[in-house]
């Protein structure tokens, strides 16, 4: 891990803007005056500048690094080996990778994303009357879980659309949403330039005659005689500091106790495991084939569902966009949005001990091509964008890469390429897929179709 040399820090002041120079630019037909003081947001202390790409330059208070978007500037750095166990012997057969798999996995349960403590609650499924009028061609079921016995109890809304006229178990795709599933990209926006027009959003984003919190390729999955289900993920639990005593993780507290003890899960792990109640009623389901589930998060949600695949086998297919920093892009890199801006910015979403590592990258036991590993051998498909640098597209593609190994070892196939494809166009040769988009943080229409026909090979009849 490094600081920004003084060197290059003067360098990029010369070509960036400050965010005190940053001009007040009116939105259109908003008017052309400027925003009163009681107007304007307080000040990032955070944004020190912006790049000519417009790119966002952040410091991290506790080290005082600076966001890289420099290619040629990114250190060296050395991955921990999927394939070696803990006592350095190697992993040569899929006997050696389960004893390996769970050792990261472990890895990751202590000092990442936190494990999910003993007393974590059932969940109890309601559902509802089937509907044949919500969505033309399709059977909606609206479920709800009540997580706990508690007298205020949360509770978890899912909506599962199964095609009409299908009488057999049908495969199914999970969409975790953000909250509603309004029309906007889930993350922050750090960091990023801005999304181009006409793309589709974040998981199960509206658009033109796509009904909101559902995915923009809705009839297409359906005409695949597929179903898929749609969860907005703050049912589970909040997506904010400070409200652990909330959701899922709130019932799981002593009494005065208002944070998890250490080592308990952050928000990703509690999401995660909202996941896997879900497919718990899956199976309860006789309308879904719960064989063949296939989960669908983006940002956050796209590392959620990555983390969610580790834990939980039972999930045959990951599709994780733009999921970025601690998720599908590798914290070695130094490459846009960093360890240590997680850390500071997203600490809920992490165990308590994830915060050991900041300005400690390199010393971390684990990197994002184990967490994709941990999948192996199911498929997984993973997106990024080129003004979305701040996730660090190229990051994702190379964990891909690294991941290859374990996938071989298993009799599957690897991401199929060493170097970072053509944008626009999909890699989908082996059981690793990727698709690079023009554009921002965001999942296209082009990304899901490609991830139907990716997915078409395992949920064939």
């Amino acid at each position: 891990m490094r600081r920004m040399p003084p060197v290059l820090a003067a360098c990029l002041a010369a070509v960036v803007v400050t965010s005190a120079q940053t001009p007040q630019t009116p939105a259109p037909g908003r008017g052309a005056g400027p925003a009163t003081p009681a107007q304007q947001a307080p000040p990032d202390p955070t944004v020190v500048g912006r790049t000519p790409e417009g790119f966002t330059l952040r410091r991290a208070l506790k080290t005082d690094h600076i966001s890289n978007y420099n290619e040629s500037i990114v250190p060296p750095y050395e991955l921990p080996d999927p394939l070696v166990l803990a006592d350095g012997r190697p992993v040569s057969t899929p006997a050696d990778w389960s004893v390996r798999r769970a050792e990261i996995l472990k890895l990751y349960e202590e000092d990442i994303y936190g494990r999910v403590p003993d007393n974590a609650p059932t969940v109890r499924w309601t559902t509802g009357a089937p509907d044949a009028t919500a969505r033309e061609g399709a059977i909606l079921r609206r479920v709800v879980g009540t997580i706990g016995t508690g007298a205020n109890a949360p509770t978890i809304n899912l909506n599962v659309y199964t095609p009409a006229g299908v009488t057999r178990p049908v495969p199914v795709i999970l969409l975790v949403n953000f909250g509603g599933g309004a029309a906007r990209a889930g993350g922050s926006a750090a960091g990023r330039g801005a999304a181009p027009a006409g793309r589709a959003g974040g998981a199960g984003q509206g658009r033109g005659n796509v009904l909101p919190g559902q995915p923009p390729v809705a009839g297409e999955i359906l005409a695949r005689g597929w179903g898929y289900a749609t969860v907005g993920y703050a049912d589970i639990q909040p997506d904010r500091a400070n409200s652990f005593t909330e959701g899922v993780i709130g019932t799981t507290l002593a009494p005065g106790q208002t944070r998890p003890s250490p080592g308990d899960w952050g928000t990703i792990s509690a999401w995660a495991w909202g996941i896997s109640r879900i497919i718990d009623y899956f199976e309860t389901d006789a309308s879904i084939d719960a064989t063949r589930v296939a989960v669908q998060g983006f940002s956050r949600l796209g590392k959620t569902v990555l983390w969610a695949s580790a834990m939980d086998t039972r999930i045959a297919a990951v599709f994780s966009g733009c999921a970025g920093e601690m998720g599908s892009s590798l914290s070695r890199r130094d490459f846009g949005e960093t360890v240590d801006d997680m850390a500071q910015n997203h600490h809920w979403q992490f165990g308590s001990r994830f915060q050991q590592w900041v300005g400690r990258w390199n010393d971390m036991p684990v990197d994002a091509h184990m967490l994709i590993a941990l999948s192996a051998p199911r498929p997984v498909f993973i997106t990024g964008g080129t003004t979305d640098q701040w996730s660090d597209p190229k990051g994702e593609f190379l964990a891909q890469v690294a991941a290859s190994p374990v996938y071989e070892l298993l009799g599957a196939k690897g991401v199929g390429a060493a170097n970072l494809p053509p944008v626009d166009t999909t890699l989908a040769t082996g059981d690793l897929a990727w698709h690079y988009h023009t554009g921002g943080h965001t999942l296209t229409v082009e990304e899901w179709r490609a991830f139907l026909t990716f997915l078409e090979r395992y949920f064939k009849a």
